[in-house]
């Protein structure tokens, strides 16, 4: 029995059939990265608001510390809070500093490693952030409240959403317009998630 292959004109088909199926099928598979990165944003967001809402529960069951150094103990953990009865910290230990207006990169850090179960590996704005899942900055006189209470605002930007440069590592990332991120409001205690995918 004499083997025959393949004709010159249906590899050509094979070839031409495979191309569109690729044209057609990349474009879902781009879009399934950006809600894959809008999936991750909402996802650790969600568990953060969750735990400043858990905050802010015991910091009621426990008759509203309002010391300067007030706290309250979350899984052996204690969590500072502010007046409002929200999640807030002290950066560098320089003194109380546990005012809305007074939240700086390193105390919203401070904030997220300290309510989340698991934080994710971070670092505060000016750092090296090649290796790591989120990048933390604030955005300072954000606004006031209805209660006229000014506030700073922490920004917890997804690296992997971001420019980074190349010989630092560091990102140009300090608004909400920068890549996938969600805020922090120490004085309301609102959590919101921003997509800005690139």
């Amino acid at each position: 029995m004499k083997q025959r292959g393949f004709s010159l004109i249906e590899l050509i088909i094979v070839v031409v059939i495979l191309s569109l199926l690729a044209v057609t099928a990349l474009p879902r598979f781009l879009n399934i990265t950006e809600q894959a990165e809008d999936a991750a944003v909402e996802g650790v967001a969600g568990g953060f608001a969750a735990a400043v809402g858990l905050v802010r529960a015991e910091w009621e069951i426990e008759g509203r510390p309002s010391t300067d150094d007030a706290y309250v103990t979350m899984t052996s953990t204690r969590v500072q809070v502010n007046a409002f009865g929200f999640p807030t910290a002290q950066s560098n230990n320089s003194g109380p500093n546990l005012i809305p207006s007074a939240m700086t990169g390193e105390a919203c850090k401070i904030v997220f490693d300290r309510v989340m179960q698991s934080p994710v590996r971070s670092v505060v704005d000016g750092q090296d952030a090649s290796n790591v899942r989120y990048y933390i900055s604030v955005q300072t006189n954000a606004g006031v409240t209805d209660s006229n209470t000014p506030y700073n605002l922490c920004l917890y930007h997804l690296v992997a959403t971001l420019n980074i440069d190349k010989v630092t590592g560091i990102p140009a990332a300090n608004t909400i317009n920068d890549g996938n991120n969600f805020t922090y409001n120490s004085a309301t205690g609102q959590v919101q998630v921003f997509s800005n995918n690139q």
